[in-house]
């Protein structure tokens, strides 16, 4: 399941994506095959940690299991 970190806060995609051009139909981020289309993977620290994405209008997306 995707969130979206800023600051101190860990929301919902709808909270921050609903107004973005590059979101989905439904306001969630757009992915493919479980990869996010619209932002760039950030290099984890170890692998404990879970898939990071940074999205075009700035954001850090999770991807939390």
């Amino acid at each position: 399941m995707l969130r979206v970190l800023i600051n101190d806060q860990v929301l919902k995609p709808q909270k921050v994506c609903q107004t973005c051009l590059l979101a989905d139909a439904s306001g969630q981020p757009r992915t493919n095959k479980g990869k996010l289309c619209c932002g760039q993977a950030i290099s984890r620290l170890s692998e404990q940690q879970p898939e990071q994405y940074e999205c075009m209008m700035g954001f850090k997306i999770v991807n939390i299991e």
